[in-house]
C-alpha cells in the first residue's frame, strides 16, 4: 500500500553559512527544501574566516570536512606578539570540536562558501538566486510566502537565515536590531609570509588588535581593529592606502603583508555589532538561525561556529519525529540561548575592555568560554 504521508517542506531564506548548513542537514533528513538567496552570485565574497573546532564538528556532520581540511590551514596554537613582531607568548588552543579535530582552521571565506554551495546543490535542494521572500500569512499548519520572482507557495516552516539585518526577523515582529560596539575592523587577503603557521595577535600599537591567520598553504588574511568610524566618510578608493597606513605600526610578518596591500577592492571595512534576540527565536512557523538571531564581534572567532551550531541543533530537532509545533521551536531556543549568550557576552566584553583601556583577564575569559563550548550544543 502506497504511503500517504506528505513530505515536509521548508523554505530557507538566505544562502550564507547557516542557511547552507541548514539546507544540507534538512535534505539529509529527507525534508524538501527551497533555498532563496538575495545575491545573484550566492554571496561568494570576503577575505578569510577562522573556524574553531566546534564549527569544524558541524562541517563534518554536513559532510564537507575533508574538502575544508584540504583547502584550509589547520593549527592548534595562538601567538601573542609585540607591535614590532616579537613573539611574547604561544599557547595551545582548546580543541572544542573534540580531540580528533584541529583546534582552529583558517580558510578563505569565498572557498568555504563555494564548498557549502556545492553541498547544497548536491543535496537536491531547489535554489533560487537573486531572489527574496515575503511572508504573506501563516496559520497552525503552514506559511504562505511570495517570492520576488512572482511565485507563491506554502511551507511547513520558514527558516530565516538572512543575516544580522534580517528582513524576515523584522517582518515577523521581532524588533531586535544589531547595535554597534564602537569598534571596526579592516580585513584583507594576502600571500602567506614564510613561517606564519598560526594566528598571531598584537594588542597595542596604533590599533586595538593587529592579527593575521593562515588560510591556505599560500594565503593569509590580515586584520586591524580600531575605533569605529563613519564608513561613509572613508572613500572606498582609499581603503588600501588607509590599511597600509595603520599597518605601519607593526613589524615581523606585517612588513610583507603591508607591501601586498595594493588593491582597495580587496580591503573590507566593517563595524562590529552585537545583538541577541531574547525570548523565542520564532513567531509561529518562522524561526531564526545564525546572525538573524545573534551576532557579536569576532574577538574569540565564534560567530560562524554559533551559526553552524544553530543549524545543527534545529535540523536534528526537526528530524526526530516530533510535531513541528511551538514546543519544538521553543526547545530549540532553550538549547541555544545560554550557550550563545556566553559567546556574545564574552566577545563584547573583550572589546569593551580594550575600548576602556582595562587590563581584563582575556586569556582566562577565552579559556572558560572554550571549555564550555567543548560540550555538545
Amino acid at each position: 500500500m502506497e504511503s500517504t504521508t506528505r513530505r515536509k517542506r521548508v523554505l530557507v531564506v538566505g544562502g550564507g553559512t547557516s542557511g547552507n548548513a541548514m539546507t544540507v542537514l534538512l535534505r539529509r533528513a529527507g525534508i524538501d527544501v527551497d533555498l532563496v538567496e538575495a545575491r545573484p552570485d550566492w554571496n561568494v565574497r570576503g577575505s578569510g574566516i577562522t573556524l574553531q573546532g566546534n564549527a569544524l564538528r558541524v562541517l563534518r556532520e554536513i559532510g564537507v570536512w575533508d574538502e575544508v581540511r584540504e583547502h584550509g590551514f589547520a593549527f592548534d596554537s595562538l601567538g601573542l606578539t609585540a607591535p614590532d613582531g616579537t613573539v611574547l607568548h604561544v599557547g595551545d588552543v582548546l580543541r572544542t570540536g573534540g580531540d580528533d579535530l584541529p583546534a582552529t582552521l583558517g580558510m578563505q571565506r569565498p572557498v568555504l562558501q563555494r564548498i557549502l554551495a556545492d553541498a547544497v546543490r548536491a543535496s537536491g535542494a531547489t535554489v533560487r538566486l537573486g531572489t527574496t521572500a515575503e511572508i504573506l500569512t501563516q496559520d497552525d499548519t503552514a506559511v504562505t510566502v511570495r517570492l520576488s520572482d512572482g511565485t507563491e507557495d506554502r511551507y511547513d516552516l520558514v527558516v530565516a537565515a538572512d543575516g544580522l539585518n534580517s528582513a524576515t526577523r523584522a517582518a515577523i515582529g521581532i524588533d531586535a536590531k544589531p547595535e554597534p560596539t564602537g569598534m571596526a575592523i579592516w580585513r584583507v587577503p594576502a600571500p602567506r609570509p614564510a613561517g606564519v603557521e598560526r594566528s598571531d595577535l598584537s594588542h597595542g600599537g596604533p590599533c586595538y588588535i593587529a592579527g593575521y591567520t593562515p588560510t591556505s598553504k599560500d594565503t593569509v588574511y590580515a586584520y586591524l581593529v580600531e575605533a569605529g568610524r563613519d564608513r561613509a566618510a572613508i572613500p572606498p578608493e582609499s581603503y588600501a592606502r588607509e590599511m597600509r597606513r595603520l599597518a605601519e605600526g607593526y613589524g615581523g610578518p606585517w612588513d610583507e603583508i603591508r607591501d601586498s596591500i595594493t588593491d582597495p577592492a580587496q580591503v573590507n571595512y566593517t563595524c562590529f555589532d552585537e545583538m541577541l534576540v531574547e525570548g523565542a527565536w520564532h513567531r509561529g512557523r518562522v524561526v531564526l538561525v545564525g546572525d538573524a538571531a545573534h551576532c557579536c564581534p569576532p574577538t574569540i572567532a565564534q560567530g560562524a561556529a554559533m551559526a553552524l551550531e544553530d543549524a545543527w541543533v534545529l535540523s536534528r530537532l526537526l528530524a526526530d519525529g516530533s510535531a513541528w509545533e511551538t514546543e519544538l521551536l521553543t526547545r530549540y531556543y532553550e538549547r541555544r540561548i545560554d550557550r550563545v549568550r556566553t559567546v556574545v557576552e564574552a566577545s563584547v566584553l573583550i572589546g569593551q575592555w580594550q575600548l576602556d583601556g582595562v587590563q581584563g583577564d582575556v586569556p582566562g575569559l577565552i579559556d572558560a568560554t572554550m571549555t564550555t563550548l567543548k560540550e555538545l550544543p
